[in-house]
């Protein structure tokens, strides 16, 4: 009966979640690795189908960084980055638009699976992500871009029909070609395009931690300017860093609020948004 109880009374700390949330945008951003594991992304997606049946307006962008290697090397091709970006000739291009468009492919069927409704949508072949190319401390390493507009045109019409958004984060350039984007950075321009109410970034770590060593130093909430602050200071680095940069745009562009969770813990997605504490680092204007 005390487990009875308990459940209830989950479902009523959600309650002023649910009716404030109700009908608003949120992004959602798991990477590559979340992919991988059918358990995590089994919570991820069940957490996603539970947004879009209480009349919140889900999207989802994903990574795919491991499929892509794997894939590279099954055709005989190395995988190369500089300072975390990858090298990315035409025959790289090819295959990452393929591999992602795919994963998005593998990812609506989940969720299908799971109940739900999802749109497969391509940056780059539905003309959502329009990108520039971009050079690397004045180097040419390929076809590497930075978003330069979205067109949320496409999204909404999923939306009409109530299906979730999966988007895979390729751009096209006004010469035609394809340009591989930063998935952090493509999902935070689509949330401020969106003028989502909340960006979530789904990671595998806490959160921002003031020792990386130490889960129990876990930041629950974060001012832009103090998160700023800590990547000068060296607490925030590495791979933390343009995610930060990718949730501090999106708020200074419009987005009301922005999370950063561990995609490992059983739904955590909603243990974030609909309970009082939350698990991860939230950072808010």
């Amino acid at each position: 009966m005390q487990d009875i109880i308990k459940k209830a009374g989950a479902l009523i700390e959600a309650l002023p979640y649910i009716r404030k949330f109700k009908g608003a945008t949120f992004v959602i951003k798991a990477g590559g690795s979340m992919m991988e594991s059918k358990d995590v992304v089994g919570g991820i997606f069940e957490d996603i189908i539970f947004l879009s049946c209480i009349g919140i307006k889900p999207v989802l962008i994903h990574g795919g960084g491991p499929r892509i290697n794997a894939r590279m090397r099954k055709e005989g091709l190395q995988p190369k980055f500089i300072d975390g970006l990858r090298v990315t000739d035409a025959r790289t291009i090819k295959i990452v638009d393929e591999t992602l468009i795919e994963t998005s492919v593998d990812i609506a069927g989940y969720i299908e699976a799971l109940g739900g409704k999802a749109k497969v949508l391509s940056g780059r072949k539905n003309r959502i992500i329009e990108a520039e190319k971009v050079r690397h401390k004045g180097k040419d390493i390929g076809f590497i871009g930075k978003v330069s507009s979205i067109n949320v045109k496409p999204i909404k019409r999923a939306f009409e029909s109530d299906f979730i958004p999966v988007i895979s984060p390729v751009g096209y350039g006004k010469d035609g070609k394809a340009y591989n984007i930063n998935a952090d950075q493509a999902a935070s321009e689509i949330a401020a395009a969106l003028k989502a109410e909340k960006f979530v970034l789904v990671t595998d770590t806490r959160g921002i931690l003031m020792d990386e060593s130490d889960e129990g130093t876990l930041i629950s909430t974060l001012r832009r300017e103090e998160a700023e602050g800590l990547i000068k200071r060296g607490i925030i680095k590495s791979g933390m860093i343009p995610k930060v940069k990718a949730v501090i745009s999106a708020l200074n562009k419009g987005v009301q609020k922005t999370h950063i969770i561990d995609g490992r813990l059983g739904h955590a997605i909603l243990l974030e948004i609909f309970t009082d504490k939350g698990i991860g680092t939230e950072i808010v204007k």
